[in-house]
């Protein structure tokens, strides 16, 4: 027993020792060509920053877009028109409201572009949003100073206006604008309320947009109709329902087949414009007499489905731009391949030796796989820092990023795999090489 256990330690211990020493070996493998083995771990980092960076970019662009999404409200149907022959009113939100049951508010919404605006000495153009009294519930946005105007200024059409965070600074600086008067296309609007910032591109930029009652803003315009129309649902479970309810219901207004095509006679249903607008409407993508337009007439989109394919959009852009890193990945892999090549052409008198001397190749195996490994350990960790310098400079740029744990922990990962993958053919190529040939070699 006591023989066997003396046995069974002294291999242990040959092990360990054949270990060590292959790794001793490996060490000053890497060290002996110090330049060469730098521009080796160099070109592995560069793969790794590469991968860290790109992915980075990728989930930093689907959360800006999720947060985009975001800010326009949960639980919404937004219903738009794209023809001329289908015209939208206010009354729809209303009348939707009533017929809908898992819609609990909506309203109508007008946009312009550009109109001009004069206050004092200032004259400027902004974006125009005509829009239901109930906009901040729908769209989840607080004021900052005043209020929202109701039901009332929408029905008897005043002049009243709300500006955005960002048109309340250009137009009034750090002034209070709660009772000012300002012009909009020569019509007089008073100021009753200021939205809190939303931020750069949230919420369809409304912080430089002024919003007035959609009916005031079909005055201004010279229009009938809106453009489109928003709802909400109590819950998330309900806004698949409301979609489908919606757009059954207004294929059969507007006589809209399951194709997208609108029969020429009249829709059936279609309310006039409101008492004392105007009646006619701006030109749009299908004036009277153009002809047909391309594309659907009318389109029902939740923004949830909106957040999921934008969602599905930026995975996919985030997996080509991964793809793209990994080529660089794999040309360092290919350059650790090539340095262990050489490596093993350059000692193939020192591995005869060895060999001579009692190696076993697996040994032989285990000094080249080390090798490779610390080229790729080196290579990964140095990455990872190049990885986060690359991801500041990005956002000092202007990118959007996000960098997370699980995407550095894959490109480290990636590179020691890689540096193992392409050391195994350098190392099997040393362990098959006979004493007997590689003594001779010169």
């Amino acid at each position: 027993m006591f023989a066997m256990d003396a046995g069974s330690n002294s291999g242990r211990g040959s092990t360990l020792v054949r270990a060590v020493f292959g790794l001793q070996t490996a060490v000053r493998g890497v060290l002996s060509h110090k330049l060469r083995s730098a521009l080796t771990v160099l070109g592995v980092a560069i793969g790794v920053a590469s991968l860290i960076v790109l992915l980075a970019i990728g989930n930093g662009a689907r959360e800006a877009i999720a947060r985009q999404f975001e800010s326009l409200g949960t639980n919404l149907v937004k219903v738009s028109s794209h023809r001329w022959d289908v015209r939208l009113f206010t009354s729809h939100a209303e009348e939707m409201v009533e017929r809908v049951p898992t819609v609990t508010d909506g309203m109508a919404l007008l946009s312009e572009d550009s109109v001009d605006v004069h206050y004092r000495r200032l004259a400027e153009e902004f974006p125009l949003r005509g829009v239901g009294h109930s906009f901040p519930r729908i769209r989840d946005h607080q004021l900052l100073a005043g209020r929202f105007f109701g039901p009332l200024h929408v029905e008897e059409r005043m002049r009243v206006a709300v500006l955005g965070h960002g048109a309340w600074r250009r137009i009034f600086g750090s002034t209070n604008p709660v009772g000012e008067g300002i012009y909009v296309e020569g019509q007089r609007f008073t100021v009753v309320g200021v939205l809190e910032p939303k931020g750069a591109g949230m919420a369809d930029d409304v912080d430089g947009q002024i919003i007035v009652p959609v009916t005031a803003a079909q005055r201004v315009l010279l229009t009938g109709r809106v453009d489109e129309l928003w709802f909400q649902s109590p819950d998330e479970e309900s806004v698949e329902a409301a979609m489908v309810q919606l757009g059954r219901i207004f294929r059969s207004e507007f006589n809209i087949d399951e194709e997208g095509v609108v029969d020429d006679g009249p829709a059936v249903g279609t309310p006039a414009p409101p008492m004392g607008s105007p009646g006619v409407a701006r030109p749009g993508p299908h004036p009277p007499g153009g002809g047909p337009a391309e594309g659907p007439p009318l389109t029902v989109t939740s923004l949830n489905t909106m957040v999921e394919e934008a969602g599905e959009a930026t995975r996919v852009m985030t997996m080509m731009l991964g793809g793209i890193a990994s080529v660089a990945l794999l040309v360092g892999g290919l350059g650790i391949m090539n340095i262990m090549l050489v490596s093993v052409g350059e000692r193939t008198r020192e591995i005869g030796i060895r060999k001579a001397l009692g190696a076993h190749p697996l040994d032989v195996v285990y000094q080249f796989m080390v090798e490779a490994l610390l080229l790729g350990l080196v290579g990964g960790i140095l990455g990872l820092s190049l990885g986060l310098v690359g991801t500041g400079l990005a956002e000092a740029y202007g990118l959007e990023t996000l960098l997370t744990a699980d995407a550095s922990v894959v490109a480290f990962v990636a590179a020691v795999t890689i540096s193992v993958i392409f050391g195994v053919y350098p190392a099997f190529t040393a362990a098959q090489l006979q004493p007997v040939d590689a003594l001779r070699h010169r």
